[in-house]
């Protein structure tokens, strides 16, 4: 068990859990995707330390997305993604369905990997003392550092009272030179991190090339306590900056200060990734082979719309992604950002449906004119239309991609959906009752969630889905929350 500190400010972003939809009122669905997987290793550290996890540090997307799937790889770079979907009965809510939405990312070729220009931002102020921060901060650096070729460029940057750049953008072959600038690190002072990320673009502009991927990784703990510590002015800076080309990544480190709200903010303004190293174990599932996942990008601005068949389908919700929503107007405009796919990585999203003719969790209404959608149906119909809006790195226009999701027979699904759908709702399920959505049967508990994760385990060469039944056991035990 880790020690609980003294005094917990930790702060995480708002998120109402989705509601459920009328599709006759509201067919379409769209919102950014979200390769982040903060919130699962932020998770784990709550539950290995015995405690429940706040409702809001659980983003159920983040926790489904920090599993591999298997599914279907493209091709080319050109058209970079592959779609697949599925439909199967839900385990939670008897008489509703899961519609499954996976889109698996072109893994790129060595040949094809752009030169990195990649600048170091680590916090060294007092808070990062612990053995959890900047000592594990450093050896996530090295591992990082272990990767790089010869024509990759690292520069290693500081803050905390003040700010200093321990060493300018080096070549990766000098690897001794980089190991030596993070050992010099020390943490200590006060924490202006405005200031440092002002330092971080400098050394980023000095070596940027646009034949690169130019990206400051940030190690922190979110704090900033010196200077501008406006989230909304620091996520217009790296919004500003990510206009010039220069995209910003943040790694999330310790407990009981963990300014999760902050980073999210930040890591979306920059089109980066947001993650949590809670141990080595998960600094070297980020920093190893999975780390080209978050430092060569495949494709920019990238959107998913779900439109649902009225003829098949009644209510809809999203499950997660509440922090990532977009209006369907949003999916055709160019001009919004939303978020950056790396090579290799994959999204998965998953939406409950009521058929028609099921279950509704919408009470009904009085006047035939508001009735729409209630009873008849196509049961041979589609299901609903996936499109997937994307821009191919350096590129301003985005291109288009389209599936049909379909599910002939009604309400028949398969009996047993494919190995990735019932993991996926294995993991959707923990996330929910660990967050306690108003959406699951009173009766689904953490037995059943065990005994879908048990069914679905497959292959499983790193041990990753074995510790997620192990974490289900472990929450079974935890005492409720004592104060928020």
């Amino acid at each position: 068990m880790g020690r609980i500190p003294q005094a917990d400010t930790e702060r995480y972003p708002d998120a109402t859990p989705n509601p459920v939809r009328r599709v006759a009122d509201e067919p379409v669905s769209t919102f950014s995707i979200d390769v982040d997987t903060a919130s699962y290793s932020n998770v784990r550290r709550f539950i290995d330390e015995g405690r429940a996890p706040p409702a809001d540090a659980v983003r159920v997307e983040e926790m489904i997305n920090y599993f591999d799937y298997g599914y279907d790889r493209p091709t080319t770079a050109t058209q970079p993604f592959a779609i697949s979907t599925a439909v199967a009965a839900s385990p939670w809510s008897p008489g509703r369905q899961i519609v499954h939405v996976g889109l698996q990312g072109y893994e790129l070729p060595e040949g094809e990997r752009r030169p990195l220009n990649l600048t170091f931002m680590v916090d060294v102020s007092g808070s990062m003392q612990t053995a959890d921060k900047l000592a594990l901060a450093k050896k996530s650096m090295n591992l990082i550092i272990d990767r790089l070729r010869p024509q990759d460029r690292v520069a290693v940057t500081f803050y905390a009272s003040d700010v200093g750049t321990a060493v300018g953008p080096t070549p990766g072959d000098q690897k001794l030179k980089l190991r030596c600038a993070v050992e010099t690190l020390n943490a200590g002072g006060s924490t202006a991190g405005a200031q440092g990320m002002v330092n971080a673009y400098s050394q980023a502009e000095a070596a940027f090339g646009r034949d690169k991927v130019n990206r400051i990784l940030m190690f922190t703990d979110g704090d900033f306590n010196v200077g501008v510590t406006d989230d909304q002015r620091l996520e217009d800076y790296v919004a500003a900056k990510r206009g010039t080309g220069i995209y910003l990544s943040v790694y999330g480190f310790g407990r009981g200060n963990y300014q999760d709200a902050r980073m999210q903010t930040i890591a979306q303004a920059g089109n980066g990734v947001a993650a949590y190293v809670d141990d080595l174990n998960e600094a070297r599932r980020l920093f190893g082979p999975a780390f080209d996942r978050g430092a060569f990008p495949i494709a920019d601005d990238v959107k998913i719309q779900v439109e649902f068949n009225p003829g098949r389908v009644s209510e809809y919700r999203l499950i997660g992604y509440e922090t990532r929503l977009l209006n369907e107007e949003d999916f055709n405009n160019d001009r919004i950002d939303a978020g950056e796919v790396g090579s290799g990585a994959s999204v998965t999203a998953l939406y409950e449906i009521t058929p028609v003719g099921g279950p509704s969790q919408i009470p009904g209404r009085r006047y035939d004119q508001n009735r729409v959608g209630v009873g008849g149906g196509d049961p041979d119909g589609e299901v609903g239309f996936v499109q997937v809006r994307y821009k191919l790195p350096g590129e301003r226009d985005s291109r288009l991609m389209q599936r049909v999701v379909s599910n002939a027979g009604g309400d028949r699904v398969s009996a047993q959906p494919p190995e990735s759908t019932r993991w996926a709702m294995a993991v959707a399920a923990f996330g929910q009752k660990l967050r306690g959505d108003p959406w699951m049967a009173e009766g689904y508990g953490w037995n059943d969630i065990l005994e879908q994760a048990q069914g679905a385990r497959g292959q499983d060469p790193y041990g990753e889905r074995a510790e997620f039944v192990q974490l289900v056991r472990a929450a079974q035990g935890l005492p409720a929350r004592a104060r928020p």
